[in-house]
C-alpha cells in the first residue's frame, strides 16, 4: 500500500525531498516504518529521536498505518 511521507528539517535533507510516496506492506505500524526507513536511509540513525504524526496527529510506535495516510517525520528541533 502507499502512504505519503512529509519531512522537515534534517529529515528532509536525509530523504532529499520534502514529500514522497512510500510503499509499505499492509499492517505496517510506525515501528515497522521506522525500521524500514533506518534500513533504507542509515543517516536517520544519527538522530537522537524522530517523532511521527499521521494525518496531523502525533502517534505511538504501535499505530497501524492505512492506505493513503500522510505520515509526517518530525526530527529533533533546536531553537535559539
Amino acid at each position: 500500500m502507499t502512504i505519503r511521507l512529509l519531512a522537515f528539517g534534517i529529515a528532509k535533507d536525509i530523504l532529499k525531498t520534502g514529500s514522497m510516496q512510500y510503499e509499505i506492506q499492509d499492517g505496517y505500524s510506525i515501528a515497522d516504518l521506522k525500521t524500514a526507513l533506518l534500513a533504507e536511509y542509515s543517516e536517520f540513525k544519527q538522530l537522537s529521536m524522530l517523532s511521527f504524526a499521521v494525518n496531523e496527529d502525533y502517534v505511538h510506535n504501535d499505530f497501524v498505518l492505512q492506505e493513503g495516510d500522510e505520515v509526517i517525520l518530525i526530527p529533533p528541533v533546536s531553537g535559539g
